[in-house]
């Protein structure tokens, strides 16, 4: 069964949290790393909320999946960091939605 979009939404925020979660140890990007929360998360969100029982293509998941996997590889704060954004843009293009 192909995943939904809101499938993928879910496996991006939890790539998204372990980004976090790497990212937490330069303390002194805490309010950037929240305010990427706030931003990042809320339209990963939205969109998931709006489209969770569309159906989403393969070349969709396969792209969620591959950004989602390098996200997890990512262990430097600093890069995990940068990927905050990079990921969540990578998955609504791959999803066709506006970044």
């Amino acid at each position: 069964m192909a995943a939904t979009v809101g499938t993928l939404i879910a496996r991006t925020l939890v790539a998204f949290d372990g980004l976090t979660a790497t990212g937490d140890e330069v303390t002194e990007e805490a309010q950037y790393l929240a305010d990427l929360g706030v931003v990042w998360k809320g339209r990963l969100i939205a969109v998931g909320n709006a489209r969770k029982g569309e159906p989403a293509s393969p070349a969709a998941e396969t792209a969620v999946d591959a950004v989602c996997a390098e996200a997890a590889r990512i262990d430097d704060p600093h890069r995990a960091i940068d990927w905050l954004s990079t990921l969540p843009q990578v998955v609504l293009v791959a999803l066709g939605e506006p970044t």
